[in-house]
């Protein structure tokens, strides 16, 4: 089943898919923020495109694991999106995904310009990725 997954922010979002079988997240894309409601509708575009059957949100919880300002911000979205799209969407903790994809990103040596549309879309697929895993988990 095919799964977008998203990492929210304030300029860009990035988006990751899942393969059919659910298994493996692959950065997709990332898409520069206009307003929620276009960004609702890049993203169910994308859901159509791809056959996505689910929709991941990452959440940016605070370390504490409490809902601050800019996880208020992508529960807003995930709502608008939810109303605007036949699919369900999901959130999940992305807590430390950028940090972890600008970590590998910097491994690799890439330059900073280059990182930075990257980053977005690794993110996403780290996010995703967590989900997978967690679900196979419960499934196994």
């Amino acid at each position: 089943m095919a799964i977008l997954g998203l990492d929210f922010g304030e300029r860009r979002i990035g988006v990751a898919l899942a393969d059919a079988d659910g298994l493996v997240a692959i950065p997709l894309t990332v898409l520069e923020r206009v307003s929620e409601e276009a960004d609702a509708s890049g993203i169910a575009a994308l859901s159509r495109q791809y056959g996505a059957k689910r929709i991941v949100v990452g959440l940016p919880l605070s370390l504490d694991g409490g809902i601050g300002n800019q996880a208020e911000t992508v529960l807003a979205f995930a709502r608008t999106l939810s109303e605007s799209i036949d699919v369900p969407v999901d959130t999940w903790d992305e807590r430390y995904s950028t940090v972890a994809a600008e970590s590998m990103l910097l491994e690799t040596g890439m330059k900073s310009r280059k990182r930075k549309g990257r980053r977005d879309a690794l993110a996403a697929a780290i996010i995703l990725q967590s989900y997978l895993d967690s679900n196979k988990l419960a499934r196994d």
